[in-house]
């Protein structure tokens, strides 16, 4: 009758250098170098079963990777049943060793082929072990090539962002209408403006506003300010006499000894009345 085969687990485990180590055990009993491996524990899986065996016979933490291969040999007339997986330590070691485990020893995959002591598990490293190597190796490259970018990043400076420069923006010139003086009458300027163009008909029928004639009671008596340079008070001419109602109209001061310069005064302020006059009849 068959007896139930032995079922273990374990691991190639490597650890990065020049060159990927990969790590044999030395046996207490035997004196015999293996394979770090082990029995499963009731409940327990293979990959459960393979981490914690390793971390106990090399006292190192380590990554489990990718399914290498199951081993299959004889052992005390029964079957043992052993899968490896390729596992990674990158630290010092941390736990103390198993007592079944003498020492551990990190060795290129060539050396460690040539320190086991069983020949079926130096055929079971031959055949997994460069395929162990190939990804370890790969797997530093990915780390370095991850690892270079953050480098770069952290070295390049910071430069301070700069605030967008407004462009200017072109202003067209306003014109205003300033209205410019004409004439000035009695000390106001009279503004030149765009008066409306009065009708012909307008002009022909427009009432023309009858003054009454001066009075004496409207007539104040002025006295000019002498200025700097002019003659003594005694040789100033006679006080001109100025209406203080309404100007005369051209008919009334005809006649009249009023001096040319009252007349000329009076005839631009009758027009610049007439002017408001009519202004107002228009609006």
């Amino acid at each position: 009758m068959a007896r139930t085969p032995v079922l273990a687990a374990g691991g190639i485990v490597l650890r990065q250098a020049k060159s990927p180590l990969i790590a044999v055990v030395r046996l207490r009993k035997r004196n015999e170098w293996v394979l770090p491996k082990g029995k499963l524990d009731d409940g327990e899986t293979a990959r459960d079963a393979a981490e914690r065996e390793v971390n106990e016979e090399t006292g190192h933490d380590v990554i489990v990777h990718e399914f290498l291969g199951t081993l299959v040999y004889e052992s005390g007339g029964r079957s043992k049943v052993v899968h490896y997986w390729r596992m990674q330590s990158d630290g010092d070691q941390v736990y103390d060793l198993m007592t079944d485990i003498r020492e551990v020893d990190w060795l290129p995959l060539d050396a460690a082929v040539e320190r086991l002591s069983r020949s079926y598990e130096r055929a079971f490293l031959e055949n997994v072990g460069p395929i162990a190597v190939e990804a370890a190796i790969a797997d530093l490259s990915r780390r370095k090539s991850k690892a270079a970018p953050a480098k770069q990043r952290r070295a390049r400076p910071v430069v301070p962002a700069q605030p967008p420069v407004a462009e200017p923006v072109p202003v067209e010139p306003v014109e205003l209408e300033t209205p410019i003086a004409s004439e000035v009458v009695n000390g106001v300027a009279l503004l030149e403006t765009e008066q409306p163009v009065m009708p012909a008909e307008a002009q022909e029928t427009a009432p023309v506003e009858q003054r009454e004639p001066m009075r004496p009671d409207d007539l104040v008596e002025t006295s000019p300010i002498p200025a700097e340079g002019d003659p003594p008070a005694a040789e100033q001419p006679p006080p001109v006499v100025v209406a203080q109602s309404d100007p005369p109209s051209v008919e009334t001061c005809e006649g009249a000894d009023a001096p040319a310069a009252l007349t000329v005064e009076t005839r631009r302020k009758t027009l610049a009345e007439k002017l408001r006059a009519w202004l107002r009849r228009a609006a």
